[in-house]
Parts: structure tokens; C-alpha cells; sequence
């Protein structure tokens, strides 16, 4: 049997947080969570997920700069991020083709399926 991906979801939403957990583990994968971006790059280094699911806006350290961090370490570097958020419409999702600077991103609200179906793709390299 193959072995569960294990994605990283970081949201400063507890909402959120419980939602994505849920969703995830109904759909085969391992998940860990954390709900700031202080905690983002040790917990990548110490669990090493295949993928990161990052909420742009938080309180102190934001999406972005936690993103900055995990590229700038050899260890985090390779790990694939999707960011969530809802600094961008859906109309603005889809005319930017849902890729900013080389990272996939969802506007919230988002679709169950159309996350999923980003999941798959960015972890087989589409």
C-alpha cells in the first residue's frame, strides 16, 4: 500500500484548521497543523510534508514571509506550497491562471473538489 502524503496546514483559522483536517483525512492523507507562521519552518524541518497548504494573511509572521523562510532553508526549500487566501477574487484566480511567483494559490472561499484536485497536481508535479 502506498504511503499517505503528509500535508502541512497552516491557518491562523481554527475553523479552518478543523475543516482542512478533516477534508484531508477523508481523503487519504496525513495532516498536521499549526495556526501561525512563527512555528512554520521548525515544524517543516522536524516532520518534512510533502506538501504546505499556507494561509497568506496572519497575525506576526504572514503567508509570504513564512513561504520566504522555508525557501531560504536547503531543508524546506523543495516542498511545494499552495497558498490559501483571500487577498485575490475568484475572477482574479483565474486570470492570474492560480500561480503567483511560481506557487499555486486558492482564493477562500474555495471549492472542496478544486483543492483537491490542486493537491493532486502539485504533489504529482502537474
Amino acid at each position: 500500500m502506498e504511503k499517505k502524503k503528509l500535508i502541512f496546514v497552516v491557518d491562523d483559522e481554527e475553523d479552518m484548521l478543523k475543516g482542512l483536517d478533516k477534508i484531508l483525512s477523508e481523503n487519504n492523507y496525513s495532516v498536521i497543523t499549526a495556526n501561525n507562521g512563527y512555528d512554520v519552518l521548525n515544524i517543516a524541518k522536524k516532520k518534512k510534508p510533502d506538501l504546505i497548504i499556507l494561509d497568506v494573511m496572519m497575525p506576526g509572521v504572514d503567508g509570504s514571509d513564512a513561504a520566504a523562510t522555508l525557501r531560504e532553508n536547503t531543508q524546506t526549500a523543495d516542498i511545494p506550497i499552495i497558498f490559501l487566501t483571500a487577498l485575490y477574487s475568484k475572477e482574479e484566480e483565474i486570470k492570474k491562471g492560480k500561480i503567483i511567483a511560481g506557487n499555486v494559490f486558492l482564493s477562500k472561499p474555495f471549492e472542496i473538489e478544486e483543492l483537491l484536485k490542486s493537491i493532486e497536481d502539485v504533489l504529482s508535479g502537474r
